[in-house]
């Protein structure tokens, strides 16, 4: 067995049954063996995306996906995957090619420093010299990619090292001991017992949900807790879909591209449980104020993660479904219905004072009519930039996902990520939404989603502009708008026809639901462009 086939052999043993790809020289040999094996590649056109893919495959199936690419720019366009991979928890398995072993450090044709070059946005990497090695390597990257906080991990492999044979009979380890990785999962019982005493002694508890709830598999059990002891929620743009929309104590998402009622929400407070969530920026603005003012409970697998952007007065550190079932099983005093009537009333009393150009299609709307017509279960992607801020601020959640790249904010991941989205669950209806500028980097794929004949709605949002940055100048630099106007190309009818798509365009408020109608009920992929004010601004 060679280097290759026991590569193949991995990820046979760990289920894997796609890989999303883009092949070269020094990874020749690995393809060799998926040409003879059941796994599936699908052929990206560019690297970056065999990441996006993976993650959104990932996302769904809650387990690691693969991504495979070759040495050199192929390894380095990947990098920028992997950092959104990593901002945002995803466990992928990213298998780079390398130049034979004997070439390293010489800087020779397509080498590059994989391993140094992605230190800081991957969980773990290895460079394989000893075909031996493979099994185990393999082994401990699923591993350790999906356990703890979740995250991708690299394996590099030089090319002769796929090549040669392995000394020893193939071996897949059915037991690990890495040194210096030890997750710890098992709830602290002195930690939950000073978390149930908190619980007890607050008048106004609030939970916020972030991604790793959802990665931890988290929903039901943490909705149930907050019905059972009648615990509002507000949630992170990546904890969208713990709680649907319309849950009477779902109070929206917080920060300061959230709702202003969920916001109020938290300083209202007085104990905040803080679970699978880092409260970044966008969330906590300036945890600082907020920490005088409201005990804070702050669940989460990765001790790393408690604490980095504001202090908690009880860490507890745990596997959300264990956290919470012991929780579910304690001795807590229900909240008083009367705080929950306080956050409706507020709910109720905030006005959106936006005010959007009604000659061109309200980008709130939009929104709103797009995700209230996709089915429950329906898989929305939404991009970077404006689309992104309004799609989290009026996605309709009902039991379907909500995707995006909440942590390293990279445009061009929809349709990628959308592709698989769809290649993990082909019967869900997939849409994704994305700005013009944000399709400009990804459109490429279309040619991947039409080759692999995946029903996918595209939509884009047309301003011609990069309009959270031309927003930014707007507000900051005096309108000095520089780098921004994205002008009138493409021609998108022209593009959709490229590829063989159907094409739709909507302009005006009047035509918008017909126009969702025909989008969403096409048969098979379709290109929607809506056109939207160039000077409409998120809040």
């Amino acid at each position: 067995m060679t280097g290759a086939q026991a590569m193949i052999e991995c990820l046979m043993k760990e289920g894997i049954t796609k890989v999303f790809g883009y092949p070269g020289v020094a990874i020749a040999p690995f393809y060799e063996g998926l040409y003879n094996s059941d796994i599936e590649h699908i052929l990206v056109r560019q690297e970056q995306n065999a990441g996006h893919a993976a993650s959104g495959y990932s996302r769904i199936s809650g387990k690691p996906a693969v991504c495979v690419v070759t040495s050199g720019p192929g390894a380095t366009n990947l990098i920028t995957a992997l950092a959104t991979a990593y901002a945002d928890s995803i466990p992928v398995i990213a298998i780079s090619g390398q130049v034979s072993s004997e070439l390293l450090g010489r800087d020779v044709f397509q080498e590059a420093d994989m391993r140094g070059a992605t230190e800081s946005f991957v969980k773990h990497s290895y460079l394989v010299k000893d075909p031996d090695d493979i099994p185990r390597v393999f082994r401990e990257a699923f591993y350790i990619a999906s356990t703890g906080r979740k995250g991708p991990v690299l394996i590099d492999i030089p090319m002769d090292v796929q090549m040669r044979e392995l000394r020893k009979p193939f071996e897949y380890p059915e037991t690990l001991q890495i040194r210096g990785y030890k997750p710890e999962v098992r709830v602290n019982m002195n930690q939950m017992r000073r978390v149930v005493n908190a619980l007890n002694q607050a008048k106004k508890p609030l939970v916020c949900a972030g991604g790793g709830v959802i990665l931890g598999g988290g929903q039901q059990i943490v909705r149930e807790f907050c019905e059972k002891y009648n615990i509002p929620m507000v949630h992170t743009m990546m904890g969208m879909g713990v709680i649907p929309k319309k849950h009477p104590l779902n109070f929206g998402m917080l920060g300061n591209n959230g709702k202003p009622y969920a916001n109020k929400a938290v300083s209202r407070s007085d104990l905040l449980i803080i679970v699978g969530a880092r409260l970044a920026d966008r969330a906590i603005p300036k945890p600082e104020n907020l920490e005088k003012r409201v005990a804070v409970i702050h669940i989460d697998i990765d001790t790393a993660e408690i604490g980095k952007n504001m202090g908690p007065n009880i860490p507890l550190v745990g596997d959300v479904r264990d956290v919470f079932e012991e929780l579910i099983k304690q001795d807590i005093k229900a909240a008083d219905l009367s705080w929950a009537a306080e956050l409706e009333e507020i709910k109720h009393g905030t006005v959106d004072r936006r005010v959007f150009d009604d000659t061109f299609i309200n980008p709130n709307t939009l929104v709103q009519t797009l995700s209230a017509k996709m089915e429950d279960d329906a898989v929305y992607v939404a991009d970077v930039g404006q689309n992104q801020l309004w799609s989290a601020d009026n996605y309709v959640m009902k039991e379907g996902r909500f995707l995006t790249t909440g942590g390293m904010g990279t445009m061009g991941y929809s349709i990628p990520a959308a592709i698989g989205a769809k290649f993990c669950s082909p019967e869900r209806q997939t849409v994704a939404v994305c700005g013009d500028g944000a399709f400009q980097m990804c459109m490429n794929e279309l040619a991947t989603l039409r080759e692999n004949n995946l029903d996918i709605k595209v939509m884009i949002v047309r301003n011609g502009y990069l309009g959270l940055v031309r927003e930014y100048q707007e507000k900051n630099y005096d309108s000095h708008y520089e780098g921004v106007r994205l002008g009138n190309w493409p021609a998108y009818d022209k593009i959709a026809e490229a590829y063989d798509m159907p094409y739709f365009n909507c302009s005006s408020n009047e035509e918008l639901d017909e126009a969702i109608d025909r989008f969403l009920n096409c048969d098979g992929a379709c290109l929607m462009v809506c056109d939207i004010a160039s000077e409409n601004s998120v809040k």
